[in-house]
């Protein structure tokens, strides 16, 4: 076995020179009375001796590992410590698989399990499928954070519902396979979104090629013959749903209903099967994964519609987070905040599924992204700038599928469903037109997406009467589709997958993410929602061999383009001596100049042990270091666990 580090270091986790505030800051977000209760996770990657191990803190224990790359080519994640309860000891991917054992762990949490407002759940009872694939994969990036909190389950109001943590609750997504070498029934896997990508282009029998697998060698490196599907293919290809014996798909259509919480699809199709027709009919010809997709982390919309995309994670894909900081550039960008002209955000690293297709089909190939988050490749990408179709033919029939728009919405004024449900509106046109044009073949392939389940879930509740009318609403769009293809004898050639980019779990409104109470903590950094970027100092010492004089050299530790760390000037330095017995007395004093430099005199009679140095600096966190090097950094182990066995 070989450990496997961040295969793109950057920065990301904790190095020797954030000691002292990340401990500081994972004590804080764990204990604070304004944020405490509302954190799960605090994770994190550190360097040590041995390359490194992950992190997972919690109030109730902590659990740190490695990645390992085995000699069979896969991936292990051996503990090395564990102290209290491992918090992500239970990795379940099919826990919470049903309402009623929703309703049972929110009763068992002390929650209303009936009340679907206030059906909470908490850490005790929730599982982490998948959980160190996961993180590893995070810190991979160089845009990847500092730390990544995961709150509870009901901590991200002020909203209805909300999502992004690591646990199963948010983290899964439906999933459904159907048509062409697909087994239906009922299919019992632990399924990652990555794995759906590879399947699709297996479905539809694309060769395979010499990529990178999920240990980013390829396949030449690896010494075999090509065995993946894309460029970088982090998943795999689910065989226990295929017929390979079957002939293959021409086509893939992707349903992505945004948001969509599994067991609320279950339930709802389960009461109400005649309000969901078409829903309930291509799950009755589907295979259906009983333990749904488990999406990225963290379960937000942008990384995880990059992961679906492009069969990778999103540390090897580059969209981390909706937002995220570029330590290089000290520049926070926002793929989710700039909505259209996104794709070039994502790493050249991986390939789009768009791509793969137009690298087999060649120009006889068209792909089309409906306003699907990721397009990047795709001929036909609205958000992209790219919109193909004949524009008096979307607007006649934009007004046509009108009467599909939930009056509801309009009628309580809630504008985000209005803009939602016109989106998708929008979307269905744009198919129409693109599946009946004379000019030029049906799409090859389509990643459809349908807003409105998230938007209604966000502002109603993911288990509310508004996400029922909503589903209803998409159970129309995705019934005009199907009979779009079954109207130009496509269907039976198309492979249909069903799915959605993360869960969703209600909120309590008085419940802000944690994340946003990091700044009142009094620490530097900069925060998106789930992810903090600590400012730190990089501080070096030295003391001549006399013991008469010292000095301090101060950067910021986030590097340039260059690799360079720019000098911090002005640090205001303060050296005290520290001797048993007496009170710590202040020996020298002043601030970094040209070059980040401060040097100053120091009593040869005091060990280097016993000098202790304070630097602060305006935007960064202050450092406080012995004289020897040595940090004096809290610790987390005896304040959070009464002990230190690390």
């Amino acid at each position: 076995m070989q450990t496997w580090e961040p295969e793109r270091p950057g920065g990301q986790g904790l190095d020797a020179n954030q000691e002292e505030s990340g401990n500081r800051a994972i004590h804080a977000l764990l204990t604070d009375p304004d944020c405490g209760d509302r954190v799960d996770l605090v994770v994190t990657f550190r360097e040590d001796a041995e390359g490194g191990a992950y992190e997972v803190w919690s109030r109730r224990g902590l659990v740190r590992f490695r990645r390992v790359l085995r000699d069979d080519g896969s991936f292990d994640f051996p503990v090395i410590e564990v102290m209290g309860e491992n918090p992500i000891g239970n990795q379940d991917p099919h826990a919470l698989d049903s309402l009623d054992a929703e309703r049972t762990a929110a009763l068992a949490s002390g929650f209303a399990a009936d009340e679907a407002d206030r059906r909470f759940i908490a850490p005790a009872y929730q599982s982490y499928p998948f959980a160190c694939e996961r993180i590893a994969q995070l810190f991979d990036s160089p845009h990847a954070p500092d730390l990544a909190i995961s709150p509870t389950d009901w901590a991200q109001g002020p909203y209805a519902g909300n999502h992004g943590a690591l646990h199963v609750r948010q983290a899964r997504a439906p999933l459904w396979f159907a048509g062409p070498r697909v087994r239906p029934g009922r299919h019992r896997l632990a399924v990652r979104a990555v794995d759906l990508a590879p399947t699709i282009l297996a479905a539809c029998d694309l060769p395979r090629i010499d990529g990178a697998d999920h240990s980013g060698r390829t396949a030449s490196e690896r010494g075999v013959e090509p065995d993946v599907y894309l460029r970088r293919q982090d998943g795999r290809v689910l065989e226990e749903v295929l017929d390979r014996g079957a002939a293959p798909a021409r086509r893939a259509y992707l349903f992505l209903m945004d948001g969509l919480h599994m067991t609320e699809l279950q339930a709802r199709l389960e009461a109400e099967p005649e309000r969901y027709p078409n829903l309930t009919s291509l799950r009755e010809r589907a295979a259906q994964v009983e333990g749904g997709s488990v999406v990225n982390f963290p379960s937000i919309t942008w990384p995880s519609h990059t992961a679906i995309g492009t069969g990778a994670w999103c540390g090897h894909h580059d969209v981390v987070n909706p937002s995220y900081y570029l330590r290089e550039k000290r520049e926070t960008i926002s793929p989710q905040g700039q909505q259209i002209l996104t794709e070039g955000f994502s790493s050249q690293a991986v390939e789009s599924l768009y791509e793969a297709f137009k690298r087999v089909r060649g120009d006889d190939g068209f792909t089309a992204a409906i306003y699907a988050p990721f397009g990047r490749g795709a001929d036909h990408a609205a958000l992209e700038n790219r919109n193909t179709s004949h524009r008096p033919t979307l607007k006649a029939l934009t007004e046509e599928y009108a009467t599909d728009c939930n009056p509801r919405w309009r009628e309580e004024g809630r504008k985000s469903a209005i803009d939602e449900s016109v989106l998708d509106n929008r979307g269905i046109a744009q198919v129409v037109e693109l599946f009946s044009r004379a000019d030029r073949p049906a799409p090859d392939f389509v990643y459809h997406e349908l807003t409105l389940t998230d938007g209604v879930g966000h502002e109603y509740g993911p288990h509310s009467d508004g996400l029922a009318d909503a589903l209803e609403e998409g159970d129309k769009r995705v019934g005009r589709v199907l009979e779009l293809l079954e109207k130009t004898g496509l269907l039976e050639e198309t492979f249909l997958v069903l799915t959605a980019d993360h869960g969703m779990a209600p909120q309590d409104a008085e419940a802000t993410h944690p994340a946003n109470h990091f700044e009142t903590l009094g620490f530097a950094g900069v925060v998106c929602e789930p992810m903090i970027w600590l400012r730190d100092l990089a501080v070096e010492v030295e003391r001549q061999g006399d013991g008469r004089t010292g000095r301090v050299l101060v950067s910021d530790n986030d590097a340039l383009p260059s690799g360079e760390r720019p000098p911090v000037e002005e640090a205001e330095v303060v050296v005290e001596a520290h001797s048993e017995g007496e009170a710590p007395r202040v020996v020298a004093r002043g601030s970094s100049g040209p070059g980040g430099v401060f040097g100053f005199a120091t009593p040869s009679d005091v060990d280097s042990a016993d000098l202790a140095l304070s630097i602060r600096a305006e935007g960064f966190n202050p450092r406080r270091v012995r004289l020897d090097g040595r940090s004096l950094a809290l610790d987390l182990r005896e304040l959070l666990y009464g002990r230190n066995d690390g």
